[in-house]
């Protein structure tokens, strides 16, 4: 357990991604099997403890520890695994370990909802406080050390000097420990082949249009879309398996029923999923979140917020892989696919005509559709490659909506930033102008810099005026308070927050401290850009 709490400690404490790939490929070369896999399954989220539930711990600490102290240092730290890990009896008075991971795993994995108790406490007994984190970490199954399955699979690459596009063709058909794997990437057997079907594809990402790349550009060559504001997928149905993937490759079958059942086909899409009822209607982000991150999907659920793929490209018809293939083709191949799919739950993306930049860019400023978040840009000649080359396809997204809004509400972060208030709930006003309040519309923990996150933490400490567990009331009033100038993508009516809108990533673009809080937006200014 050692090396890898080692490991997770300093992924934690490394904010370079240079560096974070360097910890996690010399982990992998000089850790043995199984220890090695068992990692790799837990960066990569493919470890889990069905026995094993945060309220477990909650309730072990309960025994060991009043319920107040913990609370007070569980607000201090900001970190619930770092905090039972230090204040569990015993602190750094535990016996030298000599237990490994699988050791660890073997433990937690064969241990019934009823001894899962008395297992968990015996290992956090015989653990030091950095094991102790460890292990936590791995139970409550969210590791958070900076490290996405996507950045693990390239320190896999660097490891066995392949390219990540390998790792991710054969990923799904792989399980932990991945002893094939390692084998393949240190030399000692060939590639992994699996007869396994309905497996992900590396899917092709776009370049944001920056200053003067369309000046370089050839109108004629590329061919305009329409930019969706859903989420990215493939669908993939091979013999009698169907599974809908994320662009990074996680299967997100079990949340969409409703459109796993209409795979009937048999190839590999990729596209938007969104809700709504095709071609009339689709429904905002908003909408589609009602139905994301779910392990199940009530039939009202279903029924209120439909689920439908927009097409964008085809990756495999039949038995054919057609990535090769030039852009043109594989369009003209997809529209007489998606022809013979179920139109409710699958249309294409229409393409959008224009023989200018100029004339796009006004498309692009004024979509058809509030739905639409910009213009993707495609060349003609490209094939589909893996990956973010610069040149076949471009995004270039809406301008972001700005409002100035007055800091609310403070909470602290996590990780590197348990120490600071850098989570920041904001308001606008609303009201008569005599006597106008703050309702809070959005909340945002980025778009600043390190030194500006040190200005507003002493400014949240300075001007708090009450306290809410965790968070920290802000004294906010017309003649004193901070602006936050705040930039977001969209803007969508909701019935769950008292202002009747939520934002689409907010950020906090700038910091007014030059402006007194009684010039922050109203609430009719959102409203406008929903009625627009």
């Amino acid at each position: 357990m050692k090396r890898f709490a080692e490991l997770l400690d300093r992924l934690l404490l490394t904010p370079s991604r240079n560096a974070k790939l360097k910890l996690m490929a010399d982990h992998f070369r000089e850790v043995p099997d199984p220890d090695r896999g068992l990692a790799l399954a837990a960066l990569t989220g493919n470890l889990s403890f069905a026995s094993v539930k945060p309220a477990l711990l909650r309730a072990l600490i309960a025994e060991r520890m009043d319920p107040v102290l913990f609370a007070y240092s569980y607000d201090y730290v900001g970190d619930l695994a770092e905090t039972i890990s230090l204040v569990w009896p015993g602190g750094d008075a535990a016996g030298d370990e000599d237990i490994s991971l699988s050791e660890a795993v073997d433990r937690l994995h064969g241990a019934s909802r009823s001894d899962a108790p008395a297992v968990l406490a015996n290992l956090l007994d015989e653990l030091q406080p950095d094991s102790r984190f460890a292990i936590i970490k791995l139970v409550t199954g969210g590791l958070r050390v900076g490290v996405s399955a996507r950045l693990a699979k390239q320190a896999l690459a660097d490891l066995g000097s392949v390219d990540v596009h390998e790792i991710e063709e054969i990923w799904h058909g792989l399980e932990p420990p991945y002893d094939d794997l390692f084998a393949w990437l240190d030399g000692k057997a060939n590639k992994p082949e699996h007869s396994s079907l309905a497996l992900f594809r590396p899917v092709m990402l776009s370049n944001p249009v920056q200053d003067g790349d369309l000046e370089r550009l050839d109108p004629a060559d590329y061919v305009a879309e329409w930019k969706w504001d859903g989420i990215r997928v493939q669908a993939v149905c091979e013999g009698d398996l169907r599974r809908l993937y994320s662009r990074t490759g996680d299967e997100i079958s079990g949340a969409f029923p409703d459109l796993l059942e209409a795979l009937d086909f048999s190839g590999a899409l990729d596209g938007e999923l969104l809700v709504g009822h095709p071609p009339d209607h689709t429904g905002s982000f908003s909408d589609l979140q009602q139905r994301l991150n779910r392990k199940s999907v009530s039939a009202k659920t279903m029924r209120d917020y439909p689920a439908f793929m927009r097409c964008y490209d085809l990756l495999l018809d039949g038995g054919e892989d057609t990535r090769s293939l030039p852009f043109s083709d594989r369009r003209a191949r997809l529209e007489a696919f998606v022809g013979g799919l179920d139109p409710t739950r699958f249309d294409l993306s229409p393409i959008v005509a224009f023989t200018d930049w100029q004339e796009l860019d006004q498309l692009r400023s004024e979509p058809p559709h509030p739905v639409i978040e910009g213009i993707m840009l495609k060349r003609r000649d490209t094939p589909y490659v893996p990956g973010r080359p610069k040149g076949p396809w471009f995004k270039w997204k809406r301008d972001p909506h700005i409002i100035d809004a007055v800091l609310m509400y403070a909470q602290r972060g996590h990780g590197k930033r348990s120490s600071f208030y850098s989570d920041y709930t904001f308001g606008v006003w609303t009201g008569p102008e005599s006597q106008p309040e703050l309702v809070p519309v959005g909340k945002a923990y980025f778009g600043f810099t390190d030194e500006e996150l040190r200005q507003i933490d002493k400014y949240v400490r300075d001007n708090t005026i009450d306290r809410f567990g965790p968070v920290r009331s802000v004294r906010a009033e017309r003649d004193h308070g901070l602006v936050l100038e705040v930039a977001f993508e969209g803007l969508n009516r909701s019935t769950r927050h008292k202002s009747g809108v939520a934002m689409r990533f907010p950020r906090i673009s700038r910091l007014r401290w030059d402006k007194p809080p009684a010039e922050a937006d109203r609430l009719e200014t959102l409203a406008a850009m929903l009625d627009g």
